[in-house]
């Protein structure tokens, strides 16, 4: 399997900016405006987590002998299924359900991925960089669910 692409890592840690502005902004801006930036965090951690399981889709097609192929693209399907009803939740149960459900929705696909590392599935440092930017992502949406669980407002 080829090396993970240099490219990969920067436009991983680029595609960080939106949680850590979204999440910064939820955190210190008061009223709607802090609840916009929340609706767009809670959107685009609901695109990343498709995206995640996208991969795994690209990884089977690609792969000239697909290992587990039919069970890989039906679990590629659920990071999709996941982000979209955090959406759903976030519009009718409320921001809560929704960082919950994406928080879970993160650390389950981590938990995946690394399962189909230690099969030989993904490129070599796909983990190490999928690691550091989870991480990140279930910190930072942690800390907003929690902020905005206590009714906290961050202020300097």
């Amino acid at each position: 399997m080829p090396r993970l692409p240099a490219s990969a890592i920067l436009i991983g840690l680029l595609g960080l900016i939106p949680f850590l502005g979204c999440a910064a902004a939820t955190l210190w801006l008061p009223g709607d405006k802090g609840q916009s930036y929340l609706s767009a965090l809670i959107a685009y951690g609901a695109v990343i987590l498709s995206f995640l399981g996208a991969v795994h889709w690209g990884l089977v097609i690609g792969a000239t002998a697909p290992r587990v192929g039919g069970m890989r693209l039906t679990l590629g399907v659920v990071p999709s299924l996941v982000g979209w009803l955090a959406l759903l939740l976030g519009g009718a149960v409320g921001s809560g359900a929704a960082l919950l459900l994406l928080i879970g929705g993160f650390a389950a696909t981590i938990y995946g991925e690394q399962r189909a590392a230690r099969a030989g599935l993904v490129p070599p440092g796909y983990m190490r960089l999928r690691w550091g930017l989870s991480v990140t992502v279930i910190l930072t949406l942690s800390l907003v669910a929690m902020v905005r669980f206590l009714g906290l407002r961050i202020n300097f």
